[in-house]
């Protein structure tokens, strides 16, 4: 069984309504900060690569700080979703990738209400990965997803 988001868009291009489901289904534990999946009709996807903490100078921002990093991967894909003619509201799907699992549950507090600040109480379908590195070693955190934009 699954719900309804109220938001329903008319697509005049297409000439058909857009449309994106919830699905979390009873059999399954209750979701708490993400959805189980999305259900999407009309629209268009947008497939998210993997972004890290970069500044627009290609640097790691705030070494050593998860939580500045999180802020500044939540901003760079907030940038590649803007420019798709979306927004974060728009993400169905997350994957988020850490170096440090211990460090990213140590700061779950402030990585959550940052988290909340850009994507309010929109919950995409997410799963965490603990991995041994990144390209660039300062980087803590790494975010790549998939938005459907109606």
């Amino acid at each position: 069984m699954y719900r309804m988001i109220p938001s329903q868009k008319w697509n005049r291009v297409r000439q058909e309504i857009s449309v994106k489901q919830v699905v979390n289904p009873s059999e399954l534990v209750e979701p708490r900060g993400f959805n189980h999946g999305f259900l999407c009709s009309g629209g268009q996807t947008l497939f998210l690569a993997g972004q890290d903490a970069s500044g627009p100078d290609g640097r790691i921002v705030a070494p050593g700080d998860i939580v500045a990093q999180y802020e500044q991967v939540l901003k760079n894909l907030q940038a590649v979703c803007l420019a798709a003619g979306g927004t974060l509201h728009d993400i169905v799907k997350m994957n988020i990738f850490v170096s440090d699992r211990d460090l990213y549950v140590a700061h779950l507090k402030k990585l959550g209400e940052i988290h909340q600040r850009y994507f309010g109480r929109h919950y995409p379908a997410t799963a965490l990965f603990e991995i041994v590195g990144f390209y660039q070693k300062e980087n803590l955190v790494e975010i790549e997803g998939t938005a459907y934009i109606e």
